[in-house]
């Protein structure tokens, strides 16, 4: 019935959507010709970006989403451009700066200014509106390819690995390519562009090497076009494929890594922009302090607060969506299907508390399977509260549920008993005070446990997979002797400490009560859910159905994981220099701003007290210097200057999680340390 439902609501929307395309397709035809390269080169886009619309249906459609636009902000722009002449606004200043005397040309430039700016003003706006419309529909299909093409290159090389492991475990070129168009849990993207292929054959009665042709054509990563060229050329040669796969994985994993060195080099660049553009608002702030002192001077206390609450903010925006641009996070959710409809192992993704499993399938049709849930919850809930530190580990996110009112609570009830200020005039008498209340009470009661358990999570899920690339060369070793996969997993339990080892043991024994092998695997990667992981042990089980002999695989895999592994050491190493560069950045500014605070501003503020007593001294005398500092107002820049440190801690926290882990959650611990060093430093200044 949802499916039903969710087709009907779709086929709604699609066939607005047509109504319009066909509206204005007699414009489409008239703008764009049969061999117009705009078009072609968006036909191409919407195929990459698998986009079922042909280019004439959207581009009409995006026209006419562009003439509405257009149109709407058309109105606009004319009812602004009379508003001006209705308000006064232009109507007594001149709109060109020539003179033209009087008589019959300024008559006419009179009668006609009006209509001409109203005019104007609507057509400015219209095209705008336009171009917005009809440039973010135009927009969608290059950006849904340039993602689909990002991703594609992020798993080649796992994809590629995988299906040279499929060939040594003794599969043919048909059946890699099916269990590789299967694979898409695992590999995403680049097993969607393999299900085209399988598609083509099975639906359209196209052999697979035209598909294989087609696909090499249609994929928007290049990559992954020269190596289905590639391919095809093997095919039809009848070349070794195993050969073939094993040249194109060494290539691409040193691919990987040049990949990974031109990224690095890239957050290099821009750690060291960073540390530059971090500086200008401290800068300013120092340029405006000094104007004020300028009895004639234009620089407002408004300049100021844009500064300090808006530049700082925005220019640690603006950087992590520079950084997001270069550094990606891993694709995949790291949890794996059984591709039979097994709903045991799809259920027990999450069970626990948040999802009870398989019993919530069948609540509804018997009260047996509503007393069950019941049950079930009861036991869940009294598990979470015998051990509630095991549950914020499994689900970090939702210590928020509890330190968000924790802390709203207790500002609040500052707030109505008169201990936190509620103007800026009290603010300004007690700024540390009011700014702890208000901004690091709260990040320390919301992100500290976040912090923790986030933490403890992360270390929790990859301890399994510290000594993954060991235990597999291990498993490769047991398997070669004779052993089947099974026996090898339980040999390596054996002779091995560590978490992996343990859960090899709880394989073996899931196996030896009646699981099969394949859902113990796929059990285990579903537990701790890490795309690398699941990458592995999804070859794993696909070449375990094959043979029990799969040594090779397992080094394969093991190579793979090894890879992986030097990458990964190899960024740790690098961002951790860019760590440290922004954490200096950082204290860099809190120097300077607390050297500005204690030799300059409190200089002015003695300079004040010095003029109030000695009003009548002789000129040139500490009245002189209190004419100099007359327009500083010292509570307000102390607060300032606070403020200022506590957002550049705070936002310099995130960006060190962000280059670190590409997660900006990784940047609370960072945060909560920078922050607490600056609300210490600014303590013992003030």
């Amino acid at each position: 019935m949802s499916l039903q439902t969710d087709s009907t609501g779709g086929s709604g929307m699609s066939a607005s959507s047509d109504a319009l395309g066909d509206r204005f397709y007699p414009l489409y035809d008239r703008l764009f010709g049969d061999d117009s390269e705009f078009v072609a080169d968006v036909e191409t886009k919407l195929a990459q970006a698998r986009m079922t619309d042909t280019v004439e249906l959207y581009l009409s459609r995006a026209l006419g989403i562009g003439c509405i636009s257009g149109l709407s902000l058309w109105l606009v722009g004319m009812m602004l451009g009379y508003g001006l002449f209705a308000i006064g606004l232009l109507a007594n200043e001149p709109l060109i700066g020539i003179p033209v005397g009087y008589g019959l040309l300024l008559d006419i430039i009179e009668l006609i200014r009006i209509p001409v700016v109203i005019l104007f003003s609507g057509i400015l706006f219209g095209s705008i509106g336009f171009a917005i419309g009809f440039g973010s529909m135009v927009a969608i299909p290059y950006s849904r390819a340039s993602a689909r093409k990002r991703e594609i290159n992020m798993l080649l090389t796992d994809s590629v690995s995988f299906m040279y492991a499929l060939s040594v475990g003794g599969l043919n070129q048909l059946e890699i390519i099916e269990a590789m168009a299967q694979a898409d849990d695992t590999y995403g993207e680049v097993a969607n562009e393999f299900q085209s292929i399988v598609k083509e054959t099975e639906y359209f009665d196209i052999d697979y090497r035209t598909a294989i042709r087609k696909q090499a054509l249609e994929t928007p990563s290049d990559d992954l076009s020269q190596f289905l060229t590639d391919m095809l050329s093997i095919v039809n040669s009848g070349g070794d494929m195993e050969s073939f796969l094993e040249d194109k994985k060494e290539k691409h994993m040193r691919t990987a890594k040049q990949e990974q060195e031109l990224t690095l080099e890239t957050l290099e660049l821009f750690g060291e922009m960073y540390m530059t553009l971090s500086l200008f608002p401290l800068l300013l702030i120092i340029i405006m302090v000094v104007m004020k002192m300028i009895p004639d001077a234009t620089v407002t206390n408004n300049m100021l607060y844009m500064t300090v609450y808006g530049l700082i903010p925005m220019i640690g925006a603006g950087f992590i969506v520079l950084v997001s641009t270069v550094k990606h996070d891993e694709p995949g959710d790291g949890y794996l299907s059984m591709r039979d409809n097994n709903q045991r192992t799809e259920t027990g993704q999450e069970d626990g508390l948040l999802s009870l499993g398989l019993v919530e399938q069948f609540t509804g049709g018997h009260s047996v399977f509503d007393r069950i849930k019941n049950r079930e919850g009861t036991y869940e809930t009294m598990e979470v509260l015998r051990k509630p530190h095991i549950f914020f580990r499994d689900n970090p996110l939702i210590t928020l549920a509890l330190t968000v009112p924790i802390s709203l609570v207790i500002v609040v009830t500052a707030m109505v008993n008169g201990s936190a200020p509620t103007s800026w005039d009290g603010l300004l008498d007690k700024p540390i005070w009011g700014t702890f209340l208000y901004i690091y009470l709260p990040l320390y009661i919301t992100s500290v446990p976040l912090a923790i358990f986030r933490e403890w999570n992360v270390r929790h899920r990859n301890s399994v997979v510290n000594k993954l690339s060991e235990d597999l060369r291990k498993l490769s070793s047991s398997n070669d002797t004779g052993l089947t996969l099974l026996e090898s997993l339980k040999a390596v339990s054996d002779t091995t400490n560590g978490k992996l080892a343990r859960e090899f043991e709880m394989m073996h024994t899931k196996v030896n009560y009646g699981m099969s092998l394949k859902e113990a695997l796929i059990e285990f990667n579903n537990k701790y859910h890490i795309p690398r992981l699941a990458r592995t042990t999804r070859l794993i089980t696909e070449a375990q159905e094959a043979s029990n002999q799969i040594s090779d695989v397992l080094r394969t895999a093991a190579r793979a994981s090894e890879n992986h592994d030097d990458i990964e050491r190899e960024r740790k190493s690098r961002t951790r220099m860019q760590i440290v560069i922004i954490i200096m950045t950082f204290m860099t500014v809190l120097a300077v701003i607390a050297i500005l605070k204690t030799q300059f501003i409190d200089t002015m503020a003695g300079l004040n007290a010095g003029g109030g007593e000695t009003s009548g001294g002789a000129a040139g005398g500490p009245a002189s210097g209190a004419n100099l500092s007359e327009n500083i107002d010292v509570d307000m820049l102390s607060v300032l200057f606070f403020h200022a440190v506590t957002l550049q801690a705070i936002i310099s926290g995130f960006i060190c999680g962000y280059i670190r882990d590409a997660d900006l959650l990784s940047g609370l611990k960072y945060a909560v340390g920078l922050a607490s060093i600056a609300l210490i430093g600014w303590v013992l200044v003030a």
